[in-house]
């Protein structure tokens, strides 16, 4: 007998019917989010790959030459990437360990998580004209990938504090109980007993954050600006002084501008890889945290 009928054995008719009804309605849930999945990339690689060439990615675009390029877009999205996780990582994970392990007033902490709550459903052009007022225009950081950053920290932030938060209370009491007990001190344990007791989370809420920023493009048009052009640069903090469209904010001119579809698709397709490259490098970061 299989495990199916093991499950279901001295259950009523009735009873059964409901059983087999809701396992099938799960399996077909799953198998339609699968090839939901599975159609979605599918199709951008399909429309994609064949307008997608070695000089594309490279090059810089170019009207004299009559030249498409996305090297510009590519290494802005890097740089906003790596900037905004500086800055997110260690106040995320630094915010979720106050709430988790230090935080005493109930009340103070059930007023944050629901303040985080609230910002991490807001829609991002909300963050994007406050990110023009405040970085653009306040600070005048003026619109630079710094000022897009920023924004972008705002936005995925509670993202982080929250997944962190919750990878933080399946640590069970008994591993906090007994590292005190041994005479450990209140950081030393967290250092060495929970944070990597909840790696796992704190990876999982740093895929979802480098997920949104990736796919982000109202803030960054607001705030990073459009230029799709290779900046010269003398130091690194020109870096981020300079005005540049990410990948998302290409696809954008591609195909909403210039309703050339074959190019978005192929920019499509650069920003899969991209994620799916960051996304197993996150993994594959975190695993061996655990390990060590």
């Amino acid at each position: 007998m299989n495990e199916h009928g093991s499950l279901t054995q001295g259950l009523s008719s009735r009873r059964k019917a409901y059983d087999i009804t809701m396992r099938t309605l799960l399996y077909a849930s799953a198998i339609i989010i699968c090839a939901l999945l599975v159609f979605l990339i599918g199709y951008i690689l399909y429309r994609g790959v064949p307008n997608l060439s070695l000089q594309f990615i490279t090059s810089e675009e170019s009207v004299i030459r009559d030249i498409q390029g996305i090297l510009p877009a590519l290494i802005n999205t890097l740089y906003i990437i790596v900037a905004t996780l500086i800055f997110i990582l260690p106040l995320g994970v630094g915010s979720a360990i106050y709430l988790t392990e230090y935080a005493s007033n109930k009340k103070l902490v059930a007023a944050i998580e629901f303040a985080t709550e609230t910002l991490a459903g807001m829609p991002s052009i909300i963050f994007a004209l406050v990110g023009v007022i405040v970085f653009c225009e306040t600070l005048s950081l003026g619109y630079t990938l710094i000022a897009g950053a920023f924004s972008l920290v705002m936005m995925t932030l509670p993202t982080i504090i929250r997944t962190t938060q919750e990878s933080l209370k399946t640590v069970p009491q008994s591993y906090r109980e007994g590292s005190l007990a041994l005479g450990s001190g209140k950081w030393h344990m967290i250092r060495t007993v929970v944070l990597p007791s909840s790696i796992d989370g704190i990876v999982t809420g740093c895929i979802l954050a480098i997920g949104r920023i990736v796919g982000e493009s109202a803030i960054l048009m607001f705030t990073a600006g459009m230029s799709m052009s290779l900046q010269n640069y003398n130091s690194f903090s020109d870096i981020f002084q300079s005005s540049g469209a990410t990948l998302t904010v290409a696809l954008y001119v591609y195909a909403k501008e210039r309703a050339d579809f074959g190019e978005a698709f192929a920019v499509a397709v650069v920003l899969l890889v991209v994620a799916f490259v960051i996304n197993l490098a996150a993994k594959l970061a975190g695993q061996k945290l655990k390990k060590n």
